[in-house]
């Protein structure tokens, strides 16, 4: 029988005598895609060629440079004559190595082979005469802050290394960030979720059709972000509108409402009464759904946004996985005569710098009132004032902090936009693309 060439990770094991039992290869990359898409696990699975994506290209080979350093910054504190690179794992057990980096390991779980490629892993002799040493799996991380599936990746790992040599591996450490900061993980207590995951995972994979889509947060660091969102524009599909849960989709779908002209069709305008006047605008994806159809901007109640002062436009770039802010944009003024601040941090030693620099700046407006874009500059005032230290109270950088404006509350279920996501640049992009058609 021969070998079907689109799922090359769906081998026949010549080996087995049960009757030519298939086995399907859970590989790490693999088991990683799943727990971020499913239909991310599927296109690598089926060897899908690829649309690019810089940011996720990025990460690989930040992780790959920082994986050299840490092993390299490790070797020097093993005793010489213990290191052992790429060792051979017919002898896994009784090895006289005290760390093994780079070590591929291979094993079977029920119907599914299992792979993983080990940065390092770490012997300890056992507290017994007599009794097996204990090996701790290392995974390294370039990030300060960890995921929230880097343990679960590590246990795969430890799960994977338990069945080649026969013995539990109860524990497993994650080197990350700046700091070469250390994570003991217990690994055991995470080997149940690691076992569904790989039944879902090797379920997923075995069918000839992917998953059905939904784009989801990973998108936008995934390599098949282009061909996932122009498939869903071509089907219209529910999960373009950034805002929606899968439980609000998932509720639609149930009605029948699987698109968003669907969608559109649902909404019906009521008048508020008077005694829910000030109360908070509820969001209707119904109306985002209708906007989007129209081609039309739609306004809910009276959005009003005072500007008393001068305005500081202020736009904040960072690096969220390693707690760095690296950028400080700021237009103060508006027209002609508007001025313009870039402030760079070179490292994240200089992030104090640019702080200390943008509260200058700010103390030399007059009746300086900050307006942003979003939560990610609210949580930036609040973790910088934190971390570097707040202006002096009474100051006009300080009373600009505390009033900033975030215009997207203001515009909120009051202000539906012809675009899937109330995101700058999409909102920016229709604008433009408006005015140029006037």
């Amino acid at each position: 029988m021969e070998r079907d060439t689109r799922f090359p990770l769906r081998i026949r094991d010549t080996e087995l005598k049960e009757g030519h039992t298939s086995l399907m290869r859970i590989s790490f990359d693999l088991f990683n895609a799943f727990l971020k898409c499913p239909t991310k696990c599927w296109l690598r699975a089926a060897g899908e060629s690829t649309t690019g994506n810089a940011y996720a290209e990025w990460v690989k080979s930040q992780n790959e440079s920082y994986r050299a350093t840490e092993l390299e910054r490790l070797l020097p504190e093993i005793p010489k004559g213990t290191v052992a690179v790429s060792p051979p794992l017919e002898n896994l057990k009784g090895a006289g190595w005290r760390l093994a980096a780079n070590l591929a390991v291979h094993a079977r779980m029920k119907i599914h082979l299992l792979d993983s490629d080990l940065h390092a892993v770490e012997r300890a002799p056992f507290e017994s005469r007599g009794g097996p040493s204990q090996l701790m799996p290392i995974r390294f991380v370039f990030t300060n802050i960890l995921g929230d599936d880097d343990k679960l990746l590590l246990a795969f790992d430890a799960f994977v290394l338990s069945k080649v040599t026969g013995h539990e591996i109860g524990f497993g450490k994650i080197i990350h960030g700046d700091d070469h900061r250390t994570l003991k993980v217990n690994t055991t207590i995470l080997y149940g979720e690691v076992q569904k995951s790989i039944e879902r995972a090797a379920a997923l994979l075995s069918s000839r059709k992917p998953p059905d889509l939904v784009l989801n947060r990973h998108c936008r660091e995934c390599e098949f972000q282009t061909r996932c969102r122009e498939k869903a524009i071509e089907a219209d599909d529910l999960s373009l509108l950034s805002g929606m849960s899968e439980k609000e989709r998932k509720k639609l779908r149930s009605k029948g409402i699987f698109t968003i002209t669907q969608l559109s069709y649902t909404f019906q305008p009521r008048r508020r009464p008077k005694r829910m006047l000030d109360r908070k605008e509820k969001y209707h994806h119904s109306l985002k759904a209708l906007a989007i159809r129209e081609k039309k901007i739609h306004i809910v109640g009276r959005p009003e946004l005072k500007i008393e002062g001068t305005p500081v436009y202020l736009d904040v770039e960072g690096l969220p996985d390693r707690d760095f802010y690296y950028l400080i944009g700021l237009r103060i003024g508006n027209g002609d005569s508007a001025l313009h601040h870039s402030l760079w941090a070179d490292t994240a030693a200089d992030e104090e710098k640019i702080w200390r620099e943008f509260l200058d700046i700010v103390e030399t407006v007059e009746k300086p009132l900050l307006i942003h874009y979003g939560s990610y500059e609210t949580a930036f005032l609040k973790r910088m004032g934190e971390r570097h230290g707040k202006p002096p109270e009474g100051s006009a950088a300080a009373e600009a902090v505390k009033a900033a404006v975030n215009l997207l509350s203001v515009i909120y279920a009051h202000v539906y936009f012809p675009t899937f996501s109330n995101g700058l640049k999409e909102i920016a992009g229709h604008l433009e693309l408006r005015e140029q058609r006037s």
